[in-house]
């Protein structure tokens, strides 16, 4: 995820209010949230409706992990039947629930996605991931290439229903995009100042300086007269 443009937007509407941002691994996320250590999450659909609360963002490419000098490359797209006589590697932490994974089995599952990429490295296997993921493991000895017919994953943000916050709607107004005059997910406005209502101009003072409230007319001269009675 790239969070940066509704973080922007937090600080400019809760400026007193940080925003605290925590990169763990997919698979952690989930008992984060359920621990109360997070108070909301960006995570991979599905995740437990009885539980969790959830938006669907965007769905992402999912592509093939090669080296550089790999065959593959010579392409801009594949499909998964041009994979099917590779080695894939699909490690413990693999995002996709394959009914039946796709290529030849490796010789072992690396416990996680960085492992896995290790032995792309090496030049033992390849590797099928959401693009996300093979940007934010990125190497100079590694490419990929988009795979059109593959699954893909589907992004959403993720928090325990029962736990839903003022703080936590305001955040979900901002990545559903609503505006700060939006009734929903935001902060609410300060209410404005009151302003001190003026004695009446000319209003009579009792002793100690209160207003009777009774206006009243002067005499020539500038002082002031009896009020004159109602006919």
């Amino acid at each position: 995820m790239t969070p940066a443009k509704w973080v922007r937007i937090w600080n400019e509407r809760l400026p007193g209010t940080p925003l605290v941002l925590t990169q763990v691994p997919a698979a952690e996320a989930d008992a984060l949230m359920r621990a109360g250590e997070a108070d909301a999450g960006f995570v991979r659909l599905p995740v437990d409706r009885d539980f969790f609360s959830a938006i669907p963002l965007y769905t992402e490419d999912t592509v093939v992990v090669v080296p550089k000098d790999h065959v593959i490359t010579a392409a801009e797209e594949v499909t998964l039947a041009d994979l099917a006589d590779e080695v894939l590697f699909h490690p413990l932490d693999d995002v996709f629930d394959w009914d039946a994974p796709p290529g030849e089995p490796g010789f072992e599952r690396p416990a996680t996605t960085p492992d896995a990429l290790e032995l792309v490295a090496a030049d033992v296997g390849l590797l099928i991931v959401p693009q996300s993921l093979a940007r934010l493991y990125h190497r100079k000895d590694l490419t990929y290439r988009t795979i059109v017919d593959a699954p893909r994953s589907q992004i959403a943000l993720a928090w325990p229903e029962e736990a839903t916050t003022d703080r936590v709607d305001d955040f979900i107004g901002i990545v559903r995009g609503r505006t700060v005059n939006s009734t929903r997910g935001r902060a609410t406005p300060p209410e404005p100042k009151q302003q001190k209502k003026k004695p009446a101009q000319g209003a009579a003072k009792q002793k100690g300086g209160k207003p009777t409230g009774r206006p009243v007319r002067g005499r020539s001269g500038g002082r002031p007269g009896k009020p004159r009675r109602k006919s």
